[in-house]
C-alpha cells in the first residue's frame, strides 16, 4: 500500500502573528517544488488567519494544535472546529501528550474532539505515546493500544480511513532523545496491527502513522526508511523555516 508521507510542523506556543507570517512565507519559498510529500504547519490560534493567507496556492497546508468538542457555547478560551475551518485549516492535532499530561485531557475527551473534527470535515492527527515509566515497566503496548482504541472508538467506516495517527514517546519530546528507528518501527507495527484488529487490514494499510520525538534532518531519513513510518510530527525543529525545509528535503 502506497501512503504519501506527511510532514507536520507543530509550532506550539511560539511565534507572534508577524513572526509566523514571516516564517510561513520563507517556508513556502524553500519547498515550492516538494510534491512527493504532504506538508503541514500548525501555528498558534492567533496566527492561523494570517498564515492561511500566506499559504494560499502553495504546497503547504494549515492545521491547528487543538480544538474543542462543542460547536459553540460558554467555553472561555476554547476554539471550535468550524472556527478552524473558517481560518483555512484542514488538519487538527488531537490528544497531544502535552494536552494529556499538562491539561489532563482524558481518552474520552480526546475521542469527543476527534468525532467533532471529523463531523466538520477536518482530518484529525491522533497522538498516542508512552511515558518513560511505562516503557521501563514494559507497558508500552498496553499504553499505546489503550489510547488508540479509546481515541478511535465508534468511528464509522468512512471515518476510519480519514485519520492520521502520530506516535510520540513522551520521553523523547523536547528532550533531545530520539527512539531508534527500530524501536519506532516496532511500535508503529503494533499500532497498525491494532488498527487491523479493530477495523481491517485494508483500512489499516491506508492509515498514515507518523513519528514525533526530537525529529531532525540528521535522523529523519533513517526513520523514514522503515516500512510503517509514514511521516513525522516535528516540534522545535519546525520553528526555523530552513531547518524544517531540510527535514522535508530529507524525507
Amino acid at each position: 500500500m502506497s501512503r504519501k508521507p506527511l510532514i507536520v510542523g507543530n509550532w506550539k506556543m511560539f511565534k507572534t502573528g508577524a513572526e509566523a507570517k514571516a516564517t510561513a512565507r520563507q517556508l513556502v519559498c524553500l519547498i515550492e517544488d516538494r510534491k512527493k510529500v504532504e506538508i503541514l504547519i500548525c501555528p498558534p490560534f492567533t496566527a492561523l488567519s494570517v498564515v492561511s493567507s500566506v499559504l494560499q496556492g502553495s504546497l503547504v497546508q494549515l492545521g491547528a494544535q487543538n480544538v474543542h468538542w462543542g460547536d459553540d457555547g460558554a467555553f472561555t478560551g476554547e476554539v471550535s472546529a468550524h472556527m478552524l475551518l473558517e481560518c483555512g485549516c484542514r488538519y487538527v492535532i488531537v490528544g497531544h501528550s502535552e494536552r494529556r499530561q499538562i491539561f489532563l485531557e482524558s481518552d474520552a475527551i480526546i475521542n469527543s474532539k476527534l468525532h467533532k473534527v471529523m463531523e466538520k470535515g477536518l482530518v484529525p492527527i491522533l497522538c498516542v505515546g508512552e511515558s518513560i515509566e511505562e516503557r521501563e515497566a514494559d507497558q508500552v503496548e498496553k499504553a499505546i493500544v489503550t489510547q488508540l482504541e479509546k481515541g478511535t472508538r465508534e468511528l464509522n467506516l468512512k471515518q476510519r480511513t480519514n485519520i492520521v495517527i502520530a506516535y510520540e514517546p513522551v520521553w523523547a519530546i523536547g528532550t533531545g532523545k530520539t527512539a531508534t528507528p527500530q524501536i519506532v518501527q516496532e511500535v508503529h507495527r503494533i499500532l497498525r496491527t491494532c488498527l487491523a484488529d479493530n477495523f481491517s487490514w485494508k483500512v489499516a494499510d491506508q492509515i498514515r502513522i507518523l513519528y514525533g520525538g526530537s525529529v531532525k534532518a540528521e535522523n529523519v531519513t533513517e526513520l523514514m526508511s522503515e516500512e510503517d513510518i509514514d511521516g513525522v510530527l516535528v516540534g522545535g525543529g519546525s520553528l526555523d523555516a530552513q531547518a524544517f525545509a531540510r527535514i522535508v528535503e530529507a524525507c
